[in-house]
């Protein structure tokens, strides 16, 4: 985990203060990894360019892992995004019964301002619709994942029974 002292000397988290100090905000147990997960693939879906900073925000108020909440947000990078939120629109008209509207693309204002202003509903719900889909499923599968975790090794270091030397006699 970072340094609290770095951390302190970063002039761009000054905007969150003192709650970046907290000490459970860095920890890596079950609650604050899986709590991570939620949180970082949420904002990974939110089509602002500081997802960075609404994960780091979202943690704190959460109390989970910082770091790994942030660290989350680059599942959607320069390569990843067009498909994940092409998914996130085609999601959304499939959520509000519109139709798919097919176009062209190219790099322009014009074309962005064009078919923006057509597909922002079904691209925005389609965006909340896969954040909170993929965030829940990443929250309940490290739980699931860490506890399996303990299980197996709680079995593998827990001592062996003895068995009994002398079995009973069935009547």
């Amino acid at each position: 985990m970072p340094d609290h002292e770095k951390i302190r000397q970063q002039r761009c988290l000054g905007c969150l203060g003192k709650y970046l100090y907290d000490r459970s905000l860095w920890h890596l147990n079950r609650h604050s990894v899986a709590g991570a997960f939620f949180v970082g693939l949420i904002a990974a879906f939110i089509p602002v360019p500081f997802q960075m900073l609404i994960a780091a925000v979202m943690a704190i108020a959460l109390h989970v892992n910082i770091p790994l909440s942030v660290a989350l947000v680059w599942l959607t990078n320069p390569l990843t995004m067009p498909p994940l939120f092409y998914i996130a629109y085609r999601t959304g008209v499939w959520a509000l019964g519109q139709p798919v509207q097919s176009f062209q693309f190219e790099l322009s204002t014009h074309w962005l301002m064009e078919h923006l202003a057509q597909s922002w509903q079904p691209f925005l719900l389609g965006c909340l619709i896969c954040g909170l889909v993929a965030g829940t499923f990443g929250y309940f599968f490290v739980r699931l994942g860490w506890r399996a975790y303990v299980v197996v090794k709680w079995r593998r270091t827990r001592p062996r029974r003895a068995e009994p030397l002398v079995q009973q006699r069935v009547h």
